[in-house]
């Protein structure tokens, strides 16, 4: 196995099992490494620490094993039948719930690597290139552990580097495919969702906000709601079934209002109590009329990296603050950010500007994070990427 020399003193990090190395730590590599390559790290005295993917970017190495273990497909699977396990133990997986989240990345020690399961539909999406080399071999093991799996598509041709892509003339395609279907029917916590993993964002539901959906339910009866950023619906269908008197779901892409419709029609055939618009929601905060008793502000990370983290967390601020601005006295607002490099307490202190702003008092009735099967590797706080508040606004 080939191999990477660290500089002197630099295996701080990867002593505390940092899955992540980074370029400027490394003095020395083997030649013809090939990114994508499986390397070992050793210290500058040749003390073996690591074993990862490796890549000629500022992330060099993405690590997946610091035990020296020998790397064959028994140790694959042994990771995703552990990853299989967790699951079972930690979430809910029945005839009322049939979506989750199997391989969550760093969280699972297969950094670059996610695999989202829709019922008989398992979509994988890389992120690095070491990982998508192996993904007939993961297509396999998947097959093995879960019989059920009918299909296993792989969505990766957006979330891998450009160069990669046309290196390797990657597209997005299916590695199993017992049938034809290219659509199905979900149930969360019984709730029915239509899942297109070809055509939907990410691999085709944001599984992560299951936790915060119920619990939007369970606080819904008899409010009038405002779902922005709404893509699928899903708030607006646990509004729905938890009793809301009114509806109004928000997105500026004709695709998810498509989509939010079809999901309504499921429950109700005549879309009573719920109203879909297409519009810019910076456009409609600011001059909407109408006083919402609960809004969700769930917008697409607006800093995927750190670079544009000042221009995010202004962005973040202008739609809160408006938000507080609108909000019926003695609302709710659930409020989201799902950017990596915007943590818990910046996205507190955003909000905290936003109430200054816009001459409210808000309090803080509770903080929301991802779900269980969207594990946070305690050595990699960058996992911990979604965090929420439900704000009350007097």
């Amino acid at each position: 196995m080939k191999k990477v020399t660290l500089k002197p003193t630099k295996e701080k990090s990867l002593l505390r099992k940092h899955p992540w190395l980074f370029s400027g730590a490394i003095k020395k590599i083997d030649e013809n490494i090939v990114d994508g390559d499986i390397v070992k790290i050793f210290t500058n005295k040749d003390k073996y620490l690591a074993t990862g993917h490796y890549t000629d970017a500022n992330i060099s190495v993405r690590i997946f094993d610091f035990e020296n273990e020998e790397i064959d497909d028994f140790f694959w699977e042994n990771k995703i039948q552990k990853s299989i396990l967790l699951r079972k133990d930690s979430i809910t997986i029945d005839q009322f719930n049939n979506v989750y989240r199997l391989i969550h990345a760093e969280g699972d020690g297969m950094p670059g690597f996610i695999c989202d399961i829709y019922n008989q539909v398992a979509v994988f999406q890389f992120h690095s290139i070491g990982m998508w080399k192996m993904r007939e071999l993961f297509a396999k093991i998947i097959e093995k552990l879960l019989p059920n799996i009918e299909i296993i598509y792989d969505k990766s041709e957006k979330t891998l580097p450009n160069k990669y892509v046309e290196e390797y003339a990657i597209q997005n395609s299916y590695l199993v495919q017992k049938n034809n279907i290219k659509t199905t029917i979900v149930l969360e916590n019984g709730n029915h969702f239509k899942i297109d993993w070809e055509n939907g964002q990410k691999t085709g539901f944001f599984i992560d906000q299951r936790e915060n959906r119920k619990i939007l339910g369970e606080m819904a009866q008899n409010k009038i709601v405002l779902n922005t950023f709404c893509y699928s619906g899903g708030f607006s269908i646990y509004a729905l079934n938890g009793g809301a008197k009114e509806v109004h779901s928000l997105d500026s892409s004709q695709k998810a209002i498509d989509l939010v419709n079809h999901n309504i029609k499921i429950i109700t055939q005549k879309g009573i109590r719920h109203l879909s618009i297409m519009e810019d929601a910076m456009d409609f905060i600011k001059k909407m009329e109408y006083q919402y008793d609960i809004i969700i502000l769930d917008p697409p990370a607006f800093a995927k990296h750190i670079k544009v983290k000042h221009k995010a967390l202004q962005g973040y601020k202008r739609l809160n603050t408006r938000a507080i601005q609108q909000i019926k006295p003695n609302g709710l607002l659930f409020t989201f950010s799902c950017s990596q490099v915007i943590d818990q307490n910046l996205f507190k202190h955003m909000v905290l500007s936003s109430a200054i702003i816009a001459g409210r008092n808000v309090s803080i009735l509770k903080q929301l994070h991802q779900p269980a099967d969207h594990p946070i590797n305690i050595f990699h706080p960058e996992s911990e990427y979604l965090k929420g508040l439900i704000l009350k606004v007097e």
